[in-house]
């Protein structure tokens, strides 16, 4: 039960919170009955800032602690539920699973929203908890702790065709009017949206990578989905839970990989017809709108080939900004096209 100093200090917090809003610029949040507010150059959406914000003052990470950090569709779902199976592996098997009665986000709580459910995790001796916090937006917690960080990215461009099919549906749900593709592709590509610029988001993790290579480990979901139990074993390695010479003669990390495919996550009753934070006002989701289709390179049957030039083009001008090579290079044959892949190879030759 909350104490009466717990109860004031988080009164003074929520007051605090609402004479801050009232100076932050805002716009509507691609057509939905929502605003997103900018802060400290990110924008959120009221909610996801005050959440943020308690996490930042109130959130206490532990050396065990392992966060799942990421910009939104960029294959969180699929990162849960591998972690997740991958630490609980002798716990639980296949028939066991809690993944078959809730959704991986249900699993592994968010640390700017869940930490009733996290402090409890912890005591059951589950350390998972996730993010899609800028890395500039971490509780200072996180990083004095030690504790492990997994960051995975994504294509821009499949990013935001993912983003805005869920964004749709969300409306849908809401009975609300979908924005246009088109309208939607120049708010992403001017860094007006969730959690703000992708490319910012990214590079901040990116840096972090570089500077702490031991404590966070930074992904890419088109790796993840060509060689899914390599970088599942690499993972595993990575937060302290490598498998055995015995659990990998007998298969283990390929029965977690079918478990958590996206077929099977896709085709389970939780996920068709459950809801996510359900009785939660507009953080109320749909669990069916978490799976979509999981492919590679699905941008192309959307984006027209300027929208696709454009993001290519936005890359680049993250990549060489001030002329310093900000962006992983193994990241770039996924990301922008062959022309302006060539075109950054001749920046910067040396690279290669």
């Amino acid at each position: 039960m909350e104490s009466h100093v717990e109860k004031q200090n988080r009164d003074v917090l929520q007051k605090s919170f609402e004479e801050m809003i009232f100076t932050l610029p805002k716009v509507n949040f691609w057509g939905l009955p929502l605003d997103l507010y900018q802060y400290q150059g990110f924008w959120l959406t009221l909610p996801f800032l005050q959440g943020a914000l308690s996490a930042q003052q109130q959130f206490q990470a532990q050396p065990t602690d392992i966060i799942l950090c990421s910009s939104l569709r960029t294959g969180t779902t699929w990162l849960k539920s591998l972690t997740f199976t991958t630490i609980a592996r002798t716990s639980y098997n296949d028939s066991t699973t809690p993944l078959l009665s809730k959704v991986p986000h249900d699993v592994v709580p968010y640390m700017e929203f869940d930490h009733a459910q996290f402090s409890t995790n912890r005591h059951l001796g589950s350390p998972l908890l996730a993010t899609h916090l800028p890395y500039s937006f971490l509780p200072r917690s996180i990083i004095d702790s030690g504790c492990k960080l997994i960051y995975i990215c994504r294509d821009p461009k499949d990013t935001f065709v993912s983003f805005y099919h869920f964004i749709a549906k969300y409306s849908k749900s809401l009975d609300t009017q979908i924005i246009q593709l088109d309208e939607a592709f120049e708010l992403f590509y001017e860094g007006v949206s969730m959690y703000g610029s992708y490319w910012d988001h990214v590079l901040g993790y990116w840096k972090a990578s570089l500077e702490h290579p031991d404590k966070l480990m930074f992904l890419k979901y088109e790796d993840l989905v060509e060689n899914t139990v390599l970088y599942l074993k690499k993972i595993a390695e990575f937060i302290g839970y490598p498998f055995s010479s015995k659990e990998q003669q007998e298969g283990v990390p390929e029965n977690i990989v079918q478990m958590c495919s996206f077929e099977n996550l896709s085709g389970l009753e939780v996920n068709k017809i459950g809801k996510h934070r359900a009785g939660q006002g507009n953080l109320e989701v749909e669990n069916n709108i978490f799976f979509r289709k999981g492919k590679v390179g699905d941008w192309k049957n959307y984006l027209t080939t300027e929208m696709s030039q454009r993001l290519d083009q936005r890359t680049l001008q993250k990549l060489t900004r001030g002329g310093v090579m900000d962006f992983p290079f193994q990241l770039l044959s996924s990301i922008v096209n062959n022309h302006a892949f060539i075109k950054i190879c001749l920046i910067y030759p040396l690279v290669f």
